[in-house]
């Protein structure tokens, strides 16, 4: 039995998978956060919050390695952990870096720094020959129109340290991308109270189907576990409303996407690290979105086992504690097993979402809608849904459709039009 030390972590579905996974895989583990409040206010499921379970809760200053990794160092030789690991994106260079403090399996942490930097990922993909957009790099306003000037409008604008699709938008001119850059500037701290990098990265706009592929990297050999269709909608903003496993995709064009994300994944140096890259299917080929060191989100992995019965969730507490990954495929009856997501139509509270009774239904395997009372943010980014529906089917190909069609039969009512 082993005992995992998970390093902070998202609210949302991993938090719940990834300490389940742990605890069916006969391992322990323990947590520990900079802020105990922030999982208590925000339980995915009722009662405890699933990473409260843990065998131990430590409270330390995570977003200070300095301060963070000799603290664990001391209590190492007491609680003996064979592993680290974490589901936020902001800690997964931390967590590579105690992984390598304490002598224990883990990704290269130069490798999870570049990834998770998507300027460094730029830069390191271009060097290696592995496609991607034209892209330019500025701190100021000034640099970012000289770098338009060069690209040509319309172009995508992205913070290259934040998550969800926060402040990911198109541009077709100078005063958006003046909007824009006023936006990142005005967010100078992520969500954990980290402080941002004043880079800002200026893509071409990339046009084409968008997909993702799930890999396992383990001794130097990467796996491919399969290939995951994305919706995107909300323009100017690029909100994913939903995914499909597997892709509905030819052999030929499935096998140069995997390719393609296999040599993102070895150019970027990972190994020991389940990865999420996305691509766009281009005109001329795909190209790389960018490259997550960490299992998918959005309940891809859910999707997953649902299809192959791999839980990536478990396969990724196996890979940080050093075991060899289990990836055979089983026959789990589902061809295909999508998610559609509810985005809110706008901003305000929410009186109730009506529709709910057409979610009884056979294919239906899960599906959540916010309470009475929610306050809907804006569909600017991945973090404001309202809930989601998930359903699967004998057929390839088929349940994206079916979970969509569910999705638009409900009804988002706001207090105000009640009242």
């Amino acid at each position: 039995m082993g005992h995992l030390l998970l390093v902070e972590s998202w609210v949302g579905a991993m938090s719940t998978l990834l300490p389940r996974a742990i605890r069916e895989g006969g391992h322990r583990f323990s947590f520990v956060t900079r802020d105990l409040q922030h999982y208590l206010r925000s339980a995915p499921v009722p009662g405890a919050h699933p990473l409260l379970g843990a065998d131990n809760v430590l409270t330390v200053e995570t977003n200070d390695p300095d301060v963070l990794l000799p603290h664990l160092e001391r209590l190492q030789p007491v609680l003996n952990f064979d592993g680290v690991a974490t589901s936020c994106d902001y800690y997964l260079a931390t967590a590579a870096r105690l992984a390598e403090r304490l002598g224990l399996p883990g990704p290269p942490p130069e490798a999870v720094e570049a990834a998770c930097a998507k300027d460094r990922t730029r830069r390191t993909l271009r060097e290696a020959g592995v496609p991607g957009p034209a892209f330019a790099l500025a701190e100021t306003l000034r640099g970012l129109e000289e770098g338009a000037a060069a690209l040509g409008y319309p172009l995508v604008v992205k913070p290259v340290d934040l998550c969800a699709g926060m402040f990911v938008r198109k541009v077709g001119d100078a005063d958006e991308l003046r909007e824009a850059f006023e936006a990142l500037q005005g967010f100078p701290v992520n969500a954990r109270g980290q402080q941002r990098s004043p880079v800002v990265l200026l893509e071409e706009l990339l046009t084409g189907a968008e997909v993702s592929v799930e890999t396992v990297t383990f001794g130097g050999r990467t796996t491919v576990v399969g290939v995951t269709d994305k919706s995107i909608a909300g323009a100017p903003w690029f909100v994913e409303t939903g995914h499909m496993f597997p892709a509905a995709l030819e052999a030929d064009t499935e096998r140069v996407v995997s390719d393609t994300a296999v040599a993102a994944v070895e150019a970027l140096g990972l190994d020991n690290a389940v990865c999420h890259t996305e691509l766009k299917l281009a005109a001329d080929g795909p190209k790389i979105v960018e490259v997550n060191p960490r299992p998918a989100g959005n309940q891809i992995t859910e999707l997953i086992r649902r299809v192959t019965g791999i839980d990536l969730a478990a396969v990724y507490a196996q890979v940080a504690l050093g075991e060899k990954p289990e990836l055979d495929p089983v026959d789990t009856g589902a061809a295909s097993a999508a998610i559609s997501f509810l985005l809110p139509p706008r901003t305000g509270a929410i009186e109730e979402i009506r529709g709910a009774e057409a979610l009884r239904d056979a294919a239906v395997v899960d599906y959540r809608l916010k309470p009475a009372g929610h306050h809907a943010g804006a569909a600017t980014s991945n973090n404001n849904y309202l809930g989601h529906v998930m359903v699967t089917s004998g057929r390839q190909g088929a349940a994206r459709a079916h979970a969509e069609s569910l999705v638009e039969r409900l009804d988002v009512r706001y207090a105000e039009e009640i009242g």
